[in-house]
């Protein structure tokens, strides 16, 4: 899945997490290692089951292998 932000740029779903913890250690993670993120989907998965809506870590489409890289470290 793919979707265009605020500044027209690609983003893509780099991972999804059914615990809103992990999602934020991972976006705190890529935050650190000054790539850009965002979670899709964080407040559905709070009032829904998170299986239903689960999070979703997106980046830029460029970032992604880089990012992947840098979760994968950890």
């Amino acid at each position: 899945m793919s979707v265009m932000n605020t500044t027209n740029e690609m983003l893509v779903v780099l991972r999804t997490y059914d615990n809103a913890v992990r999602a934020e250690i991972a976006k705190s993670i890529l935050d650190s290692a000054g790539i850009f993120c965002t979670m899709e989907g964080e407040y559905m998965s709070a009032i829904y089951t998170p299986i239903a809506f689960p999070i979703r870590l997106m980046v830029k489409a460029e970032d992604y292998e880089n990012a992947t890289a840098v979760l994968d470290e950890r």
